[in-house]
């Protein structure tokens, strides 16, 4: 009686309707053509598009969708971060674990890719940088916190000599880079469950401005200063430029912090880490 009574409004019986062709939907697509549409699209795009069908999650699997998002020279990242390269592992694979936080030096480094655009970035921990008098407890202290992906950071007591360095040695595909040191002033913990700042031992920023400065292996420099301030904030303080024209090539890098002015103490200061981005991140680190 249903189909009957269907049948008063359309005008057409059962027999008619199995006969319409039925439409095409985006399962039909093949997938090499859908794989050459998304491989314009940036990686977030594409493993959203992923879980729409069949279609598209085969074609987010092609190697030729993710070799233009990976590095020029992925397969030395591979071998300096991994060690080897799987033969099993597809591009895809090898662009989603270098997107991970993969640690290298024990630990004290972490470099990964960024999901979006892909451009490699690095960073430092305070224990895999030089820091003058790090090893006198009367001037520094490793503490742990929550704040930091490394988990613990390098605090400051008291001293007359404020120099921390690093030397880097990494294969950086070719673009431009900018390197921070992140650093708050005071000690942060957390009483019941609210986060509070201990500035008493702030001391000495004000007085003269700290110097950042960086030299590469092949002639370029770059150097800054600046004074410290806004006690209880992590804060991105940008050391300088530098730029990499060969992918192939590992470039050398030597950075150091200072406020050698002995004239007075300072003091109270937290250092986490020394981080290198792809600089059109830059003005978006300033703002944290």
């Amino acid at each position: 009686m249903g189909a009957g009574f269907s049948s008063l409004f359309t005008g057409e019986d059962e027999s008619s309707l199995s006969q319409l062709p039925v439409r095409p939907s985006l399962g039909d697509l093949p997938e090499s053509c859908v794989a050459s549409v998304i491989r314009y699209l940036d990686p977030p795009e594409i493993c959203k598009l992923a879980r729409l069908n069949r279609a598209f999650r085969g074609a987010s699997l092609a190697d030729f969708v993710w070799e233009e998002k990976l590095p020029p020279n992925y397969q030395i990242l591979v071998g300096k971060v991994f060690g080897y390269l799987p033969e099993t592992w597809g591009k895809r694979d090898i662009y989603e674990r270098l997107c991970k936080a993969n640690t290298l030096d024990g630990g004290t480094k972490i470099v990964w890719l960024d999901k979006s655009t892909g451009g490699v970035c690095l960073s430092i921990s305070a224990k895999g940088l030089s820091i003058t008098g790090i090893d006198d407890r009367r001037y520094w202290n490793h503490i742990p916190t929550e704040e930091s992906r490394f988990s613990s950071v390098a605090y400051l007591h008291q001293i007359w000599w404020f120099e921390v360095e690093s030397e880097i040695e990494f294969p950086f595909p070719a673009g431009t880079y900018s390197i921070f040191f992140r650093l708050q002033l005071g000690r942060a913990f957390k009483r019941f469950g609210h986060r509070i700042c201990n500035t008493e031992h702030v001391h000495g920023w004000d007085i003269k401005p700290v110097r950042f400065q960086l030299w590469t292996s092949d002639g370029q420099y770059a150097a800054s200063q600046c004074t410290l301030s806004d006690p209880g904030k992590w804060i991105h303080y940008h050391v300088g430029d530098f730029v990499v024209g060969n992918s192939s090539s590992t470039t050398k890098i030597k950075l150091s912090m200072t406020q050698i002015d002995c004239t007075h103490t300072k003091g109270g200061i937290c250092l986490d880490s020394l981080v290198i981005y792809p600089s059109k991140f830059r003005e978006r680190l300033k703002q944290f």
